[in-house]
């Protein structure tokens, strides 16, 4: 489905994009699929006068049809969630280099593709939730999740899912892959419950008692907590959280990220939209709207965020997150050796 949008939103550190021709347009493949998003794109309109045409569906649909149509494609932009997905499309040869100062101001370095492939626009760390009952002792490390004491404690999601190939992405990074092997392992021997669902059902998992220990995005629980969730709201309370690896290499982070397509048509108007999404207004939007993290630091967090983050914030990883990708098939291989599903 291609929806055409305009009007509302306020401004952005567009570097000149207020002057491109109303007649304009940017085509974006998306797989984020969050209604809020209709207001970033009609923000972008109004301020531009560009018009957003958009096709959402699943990221591996949308690199398959980008594949499919080639050199021929209408996309300007591919959009994505985790730095795993983004990875596939540069490593299918999907996007192109795209410098921008504003974008370099903007985008912390380790947020961005070392040669400016795509860029970061939100982030969402990735926790370790508890129950406050049953769990006197919650795991402070993703490490620790490997440990005898929490067997039987731990439901998770599949090793296929994007979150976790690309934690152990990370955990090969900073440790290696034989104590990665080690940890995914122990991980294994520590299930409450063959891995099924998504991240809330893992925290529905700790409600109904199949589990004491899971992990999870931050947004699924700051959703909870500013929304009715069935089987989840009313029941945050006894769910504790740790924002792991504060003493050592920082709590893993997950983002959305985008890039200007290999055969773009509306290259500018695409920058411009990159641009645009790291304005302070669209940054914030991220944030109030859909509670994920702005990637551009000290802008306010919506209020459901600010109640789960430890008072003085918290220490995230620093690690270039291409890495990430670049870790993606040795990850899959150590879960399969693992026997995790």
């Amino acid at each position: 489905m291609i929806r055409t949008v305009s009007a509302v939103l306020a401004t952005s550190v567009l570097a000149g994009a207020a002057g491109m021709a109303a007649a304009q347009e940017v085509n974006i493949y998306t797989s984020r699929h969050y209604d809020t998003d209709e207001r970033l794109y009609q923000g972008f309109t109004e301020e531009t006068g560009i018009t957003v045409n958009r096709i959402e569906g699943n990221a591996d649909e949308l690199m398959a049809r980008l594949q499919a149509e080639g050199s021929n494609s209408p996309a300007d932009i591919f959009m994505t969630v985790d730095a795993g997905r983004i990875y596939r499309a540069l490593d299918a040869g999907l996007l192109q280099s795209a410098h921008s100062d504003v974008l370099d101001a903007r985008i912390p370095v380790e947020m961005r593709h070392p040669e400016d492939m795509w860029y970061a626009f939100s982030l969402r760390a990735r926790v370790i939730y508890y129950d406050r009952n049953d769990v006197e002792n919650p795991p402070q490390t993703y490490l620790d999740l490997a440990n005898d004491a929490y067997e039987g404690m731990v439901c998770i999601r599949s090793s296929s899912n994007i979150y976790n190939l690309s934690l152990l992405g990370s955990i090969i990074h900073h440790h290696g892959e034989e104590a990665a092997l080690d940890w995914a392992t122990g991980v294994v021997e520590n299930f409450a419950r063959d891995p099924q669902g998504g991240d809330t059902d893992q925290l529905r998992g700790i409600v109904s008692g199949e589990c004491e220990i899971s992990i999870g995005n931050t947004y699924y629980f700051a959703r909870a907590l500013s929304s009715d969730v069935d089987g989840l709201t009313g029941s945050t309370d006894m769910i504790g959280i740790v924002f792991p690896n504060q003493e050592t290499t920082g709590t893993h982070v997950n983002v959305s990220a985008a890039g200007i397509t290999a055969h773009s048509p509306n290259r500018d108007a695409a920058l411009a939209f990159l641009e645009y999404l790291s304005g302070d207004a669209a940054q914030a939007y991220f944030s109030s709207q859909n509670n994920e993290f702005p990637v551009v630091e000290g802008l306010d967090l919506s209020d459901a965020l600010s109640e789960m983050i430890p008072e003085g914030g918290f220490t995230r990883d620093m690690t270039n997150l291409s890495i990430l990708g670049e870790n993606q098939a040795a990850a899959q291989r150590i879960f399969n050796e693992a026997g995790w599903e």
